[in-house]
């Protein structure tokens, strides 16, 4: 049953229905598509999703531990495999302890609300993702957001936080004297660059502030040890924390946050999204131990990554397809026009390429793209195909090459 006899009525239903028409009309309309094809656009980079490996774990997991966890975990949804997870994460990413959350958007939400407080700064590259975002909007912290990677930029809110703070320690006012926050993706989602990681942590260091990292899309790819930008950029010991997802990369779900422990233990006791949200299936814990013995005993599948992005790369640029800097997993086509980045997204489905449009508000306005995503399982005859009818598809939108 309707909540009103009459639709039209409803002074909340003429306003979404305002909203959608200037959805379709600025072409930002979203529609809910299956995979089908091959693979260019899901975040499943080192060809997890579907190890039998990692599959079989899981289910033996459901057939001891049950489908659901039934509760929060500081209810009865704890579990051994929980703790037994987090230790073996926190060794994997040289941290002293790690924290288990059903999703990134959670525990993104959770770091930003949980540490940052009224007197505090916190500087957010403009390209973090929208957990970061919503995570900083919801902090009672004052937020400055600084043009992306701009290390200068950085470096100048930050110094004023320090200067604010020590004239009130001069002061006197110690409440005044609030902490200070620098928040990044190490590799950028959107864009497939990557955060001038070294450099943040040398101006962390130099004004006390705190550097947190979101390294959802590096974590089992970068680093001798797969662990992600932080440590290909030498950096553990000077980052405060790191956000790193299990659905991506991992092939799995949930996401971890490493750090210190007395800040692992400050989650646990006040992190909402911690406190308040049932526990996963305790099965992912087997799942995820799976993962990460592959990315361990396999680094030969993120050497294969890279040296696939590099080809595919190389491939686009020779065809005068303009393609974002770095050389990562992502690899955006910038087309601009939302409408004609949803014709070549549509013209690549109907060739067999799973390509997906990315519009805003993912994207500044005016930078509708293809975000190609590279996976393990894409070989050189796919390449062949795809970069043709890529250039094919853009021509037949208008778009500059």
């Amino acid at each position: 049953m309707s909540f009103v006899a009459d639709p039209s009525l409803s002074a909340l239903w003429q306003r979404v229905a305002e909203r959608m028409r200037s959805l379709d009309e600025s072409g930002l309309r979203r529609t809910l598509r299956p995979p089908a094809g091959i693979d260019l656009s899901s975040n499943d980079y080192l060809g997890l999703a579907h190890d039998p490996r990692i599959t079989s774990a899981l289910i033996a997991a459901v057939a001891r531990e049950g489908v659901g966890s039934t509760g929060s975990r500081l209810l009865r949804g704890e579990r051994d495999a929980f703790t037994a997870l987090e230790q073996r994460f926190a060794r994997f990413k040289g941290t002293e302890r790690a924290l288990y959350f059903s999703s990134g958007y959670l525990a993104n939400l959770a770091v930003m609300t949980t540490f940052a407080e009224a007197d505090d700064i916190i500087v957010s590259d403009e390209r973090n993702h929208a957990s970061l975002i919503d995570g900083i909007r919801l902090s009672p912290a004052r937020r400055e957001i600084v043009a992306h990677n701009d290390v200068a930029a950085a470096r100048r809110a930050l110094s004023a936080g320090a200067g604010e703070a020590g004239e009130a320690r001069r002061a006197g006012d110690a409440g005044g004297a609030g902490a200070r926050f620098l928040v990044v993706e190490s590799l950028f989602s959107m864009d497939g660059d990557e955060a001038p990681l070294a450099a943040y942590a040398e101006i962390c260091a130099a004004t006390g502030a705190h550097l947190i990292v979101d390294e959802a899309h590096a974590v089992g790819i970068y680093g001798a040890r797969g662990t992600g930008l932080i440590e290909e950029h030498g950096i553990a010991d000077r980052v405060f924390l790191s956000i790193n997802t299990a659905g991506k990369a991992l092939g799995v779900s949930g996401a971890f946050v490493a750090g210190p422990g007395w800040a692992i233990d400050y989650l646990i006791q006040r992190a909402r999204p911690f406190v308040f949200s049932t526990a996963p299936p305790p099965a992912m814990a087997a799942a995820v131990e799976a993962s990460l013995d592959v990315i361990e005993t396999e680094p030969q599948r993120r050497a294969q990554l890279r040296a696939t992005a590099q080809a595919l790369r190389a491939r686009l640029q020779t065809a005068g397809v303009p393609v974002g800097a770095g050389t990562s997993q992502i690899v955006p086509i910038f087309i601009g026009d939302n409408d004609a980045a949803v014709a070549v997204a549509e013209a690549m489905q109907a060739d067999g390429f799973d390509v997906r449009a990315v519009r805003p508000p993912s994207v500044p306005p005016g930078t509708a793209r293809l975000r190609i995503s590279i996976n393990v399982n894409l070989t050189g005859e796919m390449i062949d195909r795809f970069v043709p009818a890529l250039v094919s598809a853009l021509v037949n939108a208008g778009a500059d090459l």
